[in-house]
């Protein structure tokens, strides 16, 4: 049985804005993502929290199954990983790629419109969260850069991503009633 904590690289894919993003031969990844891929709507995508997309090639392939004509890189996600356990990949879990690279999971993505073209009758509803837990592309910051390739090591780091993800929840201040 395979260690659902390693995995690899399958493809990393960047675009000039929108999907479907296009495979690399190698990847820079800083605090803003893949060096050399853009997003068409800063708004709703990118940013230091949105740094890189990732996706599971396992779900990639069961959607695939099911006859939707999805391919890694067509929903936008970056890093297309397989063998590492996705339903463990969930916010504050946090990941090595290859080497350098360590992020930290964000959160999971908001299914976009552009993505109807992957998805029989135009149903991306598929790989949203709330719908279809497990088949969401999650978001994630950069916490430390370096150079990626395909086929290069993914391993999903021990610890509680719980206790993470509540270290960046911020403080509630309760304030007192008035004294009557």
């Amino acid at each position: 049985m395979s260690d659902p904590t390693q995995g690899r690289i399958v493809q990393l894919s960047a675009s000039n804005g929108g999907v479907p993003k296009r495979p690399l031969a190698e990847a820079t990844v800083d605090a803003n993502g893949l060096t050399v891929d853009r997003q068409a709507d800063r708004r709703a995508h990118g940013g230091p929290r949105r740094a890189l997309c990732l996706f599971a090639l396992e779900r990639i392939d069961a959607l695939a199954a099911e006859g939707h004509p999805i391919a890694p890189g067509a929903t936008g996600e970056n890093v297309t990983t397989a063998g590492i356990d996705w339903d463990r990949v969930v916010p504050g879990a946090r990941l090595r790629l290859g080497e350098a690279v360590l992020i930290e999971v964000t959160g999971y993505t908001e299914p976009c419109w552009k993505n109807a073209q992957w998805f029989l009758d135009g149903d991306f509803s598929c790989m949203d969260q709330e719908v279809r837990p497990g088949f969401s592309r999650v978001y994630a910051r950069v916490i430390e850069g370096g150079d990626l390739r395909p086929e290069d090591p993914v391993e999903l780091l021990a610890g509680t991503a719980a206790e993470r993800l509540e270290r960046t929840q911020p403080m509630t201040i309760r304030w007192r009633p008035p004294s009557s």
